[in-house]
Parts: structure tokens; C-alpha cells; sequence
């Protein structure tokens, strides 16, 4: 039975992710992908880059596109919208395009979600607190814990902690946080990377990861402790390794992903070694959802200078996330 295709919400519409949506249809080679956006506000914003795109229905919509076509299902705009002009009217039609892909991801219509840059102040600024796809999605799918993980050719980079504000750091990472972490990260290495025995390499909080406590004793009463119980579980995790030597190639190449204690100590790395092609993965979900690992870069919006690089990789790595997790569910235990 062939799987169901993937779904594109298609983000701030001011933003660039329609843009990249419509440049994405241009390609001779397409994935099997349902775009959510406003069908006059995509022939608008195609009319404006010079593009020539066909919208198709999803539901009659050939299995194999061509060139200039896109399955497209229309989700209306709240306002009208103007690109590179934030409106916190469309606030809500952002989270509508969210809740209908995760509500076909769930009912099996679609068999992953590739999200693209939404603006996290525009949607607080209409009134609707939101720290991030990430946290939205946990709270929608139920789920008591996600981890982010950022990645690319050359590496895979998970987070113990996400959007907090550093002063907050330490305090966040317990030894229950912890634990539930590597547990979703080692998971989903086994059943959506097809990696049977993983090997993950956990950066230290402090700098010289404590260096014997001398510089913060987390390492010492929290980070050591909970490694060697899940060491002793079968886990292989490598650490904690002070942060500032683990991204060697010679370090990196004993592991198959990198825990980082917080946003800013392994995603920056990360994205200076994959910008253009690194995306982000949502791990500990019931769903697979990947996303661009950009903002919404509105004043490259309606100009055709975005760069689509990001949003191919995640398409491609959530047809491939979805596959392997198909073939693990499928395979007799």
C-alpha cells in the first residue's frame, strides 16, 4: 500500500514560506506533498516572483506532479495579507494551517508535517502566547515531552532544554528532564533513523563541563549520575564533553547525535556547518514533523532571493523519517 503524502503548512504568510512553497513546484523531481495556504494569497505571491504554477486538488491531484504544479488545500486567510507586512490578524489562520496538518497527520491522511517559519511576536502580539512550534505541537499532540533536534549531513545536534531564557538553564535541567531526553533521542534514533544502537555524545552545562566542579557542580550532582543509570540500561552515551572541544570532527565522529544542554551551546555550530540545508526535527511526538531551520525573512518575501534549500531538505528528510518509522512499525518484533 503506498504511503499517504506529506503536508506543508506554509507558515506567516508575509513571511517567505509560501514563497518557498512555490519555488519548491518548479522542481522536475517533486515529493509527494500537500501544500495548507490561502489559494488566492499563493496565486497573488506567485504572480509576483514571475512563477507560472498550476494548483491542483489534493484529492484528484495525480499521484507524480509536474513541473509547475502543486496539490494545494486551501486554508483562508483571516485578513488580507501583503508580503514582507506582518498582520496579527493572521495569527489564527497560522495556527489553523498547524491544527489542520496535525489533525491529518493523526487520521492518517498524511504520513509527516513539514512546517515552514512562523513569527513567534506577531502571534503573541495578537494575544495567543506561543514559544515555538516545538512546545505548540507537544501541547496539541498531548505529548509530555519533545525533544528539538536541528540536523544535517554533517550532524545531528538534540536539546535538553529549548526557548528559555539562560538565567533559567540550570534550574531546568533535573534529573527526571534529563532522563525522559536522552530516553525520546535514543528512541527515535532506533525507530526513525534506523540506528539500532546509537551513540550519542552529551555535552557538559558549564564550561570544561565543570572542569571536577570547580566551574558548577551540574555536571557532578545531575548530568554524571543520570548517564551512568542509562549507561548501565544499555544506552551508549559518550560525555558530558566540554562543549567547546565536542564539535571536532575527530569527537563528532564517535557519536550519531549531540545533546546540547541549551539552544545557543550546540545550535549555532550546528548551523554555520548546515545553513541553507539543516532543519529541525521535532523527536518524542506521535507524529513526524520536520522545518526550515530559519525565520520568516520577510524582507526577502515576494523579492524570488530566499533560498529554498532548507525547506527541500526537510521535506526530503521527513519522507525518509517516514519511511524508516513506516518499516519499524510494520517489521515483526
Amino acid at each position: 500500500m503506498p504511503m499517504p503524502p506529506m503536508v506543508l503548512s506554509t507558515g506567516e504568510p508575509a513571511g517567505i514560506g509560501p514563497d518557498l512553497a512555490l519555488m519548491l513546484a518548479q522542481s522536475d523531481k517533486q515529493w509527494p506533498v500537500v501544500v495548507l495556504a490561502d489559494r488566492a494569497m499563493m496565486a497573488q505571491r506567485a504572480a509576483q516572483l514571475g512563477l507560472s504554477v498550476r494548483f491542483q486538488d489534493p484529492q484528484t491531484a495525480p499521484p507524480q506532479l509536474g513541473q509547475g504544479e502543486m496539490a494545494l488545500h486551501h486554508v483562508p486567510l483571516t485578513a488580507p495579507c501583503v508580503a514582507g507586512t506582518l498582520d496579527t490578524d493572521n495569527a489564527r489562520y497560522v495556527l489553523s494551517l498547524l491544527e489542520t496538518a496535525v489533525a491529518g497527520c493523526e487520521s492518517g491522511l498524511y504520513s509527516a508535517m513539514v512546517t515552514g517559519p512562523v513569527h513567534k511576536g506577531v502571534i503573541n502580539d495578537a494575544g495567543i502566547p506561543f514559544s515555538g512550534h516545538t512546545e505548540w505541537l507537544a501541547d496539541r499532540t498531548h505529548t509530555p515531552r519533545v525533544v528539538m533536534m536541528l540536523a544535517g549531513e554533517a550532524m545531528r545536534v538534540a536539546l535538553a532544554t529549548t526557548h528559555l531564557p539562560l538565567k533559567d538553564v540550570a534550574q531546568a535541567i533535573t534529573p527526571a528532564s534529563l532522563t525522559e531526553t536522552l530516553t525520546i533521542l535514543h528512541h527515535d534514533l532506533q525507530v526513525k533513523f534506523g540506528l539500532p544502537s546509537p551513540r550519542i555524545l552529551v555535552a557538559g552545562l558549564n564550561p570544561h563541563a565543570g572542569e571536577g566542579g570547580h566551574m558548577g557542580r551540574e555536571e557532578l550532582e545531575v548530568i554524571i549520575p543520570v548517564l551512568q543509570a542509562l549507561r548501565e540500561q544499555g544506552m551508549q552515551l559518550i560525555g558530558p564533553l566540554p562543549a567547546d572541544t565536542l564539535f571536532n570532527r575527530p569527537v563528532l565522529a564517535q557519536g550519531d547525535a549531540v545533546l546540547a544542554m541549551y539552544h545557543d551551546q550546540g545550535l549555532p555550530v550546528l548551523k554555520y556547518a548546515t545553513f541553507g540545508e539543516g532543519i529541525n526535527i521535532t523527536l518524542g511526538l506521535p507524529i513526524i514533523r520536520t522545518s526550515v531551520d530559519h525565520g520568516t525573512a520577510l524582507d526577502l518575501a515576494g523579492t524570488g532571493r530566499a533560498d529554498a534549500g532548507s525547506l527541500k531538505a526537510a521535506i526530503t528528510w521527513a519522507w525518509t523519517l517516514a519511511k524508516q518509522h513506516r518499516q519499524a512499525s510494520t517489521s515483526p518484533q
